[in-house]
């Protein structure tokens, strides 16, 4: 188990180290990150000072390197739009990242695990194509296109929720959350709920295929000839054995929600990480552009890393491997 962690570790560091060379390197040809930060009307003398001062001037190799050694120090640069230190200026928009994925997540389990179990062992056709019917239009349906009805719907028709915002925010502690206010919680349902649709389709067909192929088994045949409790048939013996491919897809989408959030948080305007993300990609932003994507890049690898080691706790088999 040591092992395997330390081996995890090296493998995270040099993933991060080819992260971080590939967005740097990559985003050197957005554009002139000076052209913004100055007016038209600065000489060229002020463009040459502004561009030695930020170390622009240097070889791509040289700004790399001093890129990771001021990384290794846990400073990220300063923002070359917002001139403010792009560490600071992450931390304070990742709260709302977070709790957008932790509320669309939430939604996501609590109905697409029941929903994926009942139409494994549901009998009523009907319903069962019903929900098949609905689950293909989520997967099918793009996000801006669902976030975009939703505002239609709730916030222009019905005026229930609002269209953009995240509401009421409150400082707890060192996090700013907008959960403990009532406009904050209104302001997160339709975002959360734009965000949480595909991946509530997709638990729900994964959980429901699972679920199935294990009922087939001779195990779960011998359960039932015994005289098991349906209860215990279907919670206990098949849902348990069918969760293992479930959590593996449901972390990478932990994942790829924060890093995908970007539409969502531009469609509702919620003030987190991808839409700062969005703001530094029309400003060339560079220093934000490549922190970003080492923040995301690292949640990536903490959640695989997560995920492999929960298998130990579901499947008892890992542990005698």
């Amino acid at each position: 188990m040591v092992s395997y962690i330390i081996k995890r570790l090296l493998q995270m560091i040099g993933l991060m180290l080819a992260v971080a060379f590939i967005s740097f390197s990559m985003f050197q040809y957005l554009g002139d990150p000076i052209n913004n930060m100055l007016p038209e009307s600065a000489t060229q003398q002020e463009r040459n000072d502004l561009r030695m001062k930020l170390g622009l001037g240097d070889p791509m190799l040289t700004q790399f390197g001093h890129f990771i050694v001021r990384i290794c120090h846990g400073d990220f640069g300063i923002s070359y739009y917002n001139q403010v230190d792009v560490f600071h200026l992450i931390m304070e928009r990742l709260p709302a990242t977070l709790e957008l994925v932790i509320v669309a997540v939430a939604i996501s389990l609590l109905v697409g695990f029941p929903l994926g179990v009942w139409s494994a062992i549901s009998k009523n056709r009907l319903l069962l194509g019903l929900v098949q019917l609905l689950s293909l239009i989520g997967v099918s349906l793009p996000s801006f296109l669902i976030g975009i009805l939703l505002i239609i719907v709730f916030s222009v028709y019905l005026g229930i929720f609002p269209s953009s915002g995240r509401g009421a925010t409150t400082h707890f502690g060192l996090w700013n959350t907008g959960l403990l206010s009532i406009s904050g919680w209104k302001s997160i349902v339709l975002p959360a709920l734009s965000l949480s649709l595909f991946m509530i389709t997709l638990i729900m067909r994964l959980v429901r295929s699972e679920m199935l192929e294990v009922m087939r088994t001779d195990y779960i045949k011998f359960a039932k000839a015994r005289g098991l409790h349906k209860a215990s048939i279907y919670y206990r013996h098949a849902l348990r054995n069918a969760l293992l491919p479930v959590v593996t897809i449901v972390g990478l989408q932990i994942g790829g929600l924060i890093a995908f959030a970007i539409v969502t948080e531009t469609v509702f305007q919620w003030p987190g990480m991808g839409l700062l993300f969005i703001q530094a990609i029309n400003n060339v932003d560079i220093p934000v552009i490549s922190a970003y994507l080492i923040f995301i890049a690292l949640i990536f690898i903490v959640i695989n890393t997560l995920v492999d080691l929960l298998y130990y706790l579901i499947d008892p088999r890992m542990k005698k491997s």
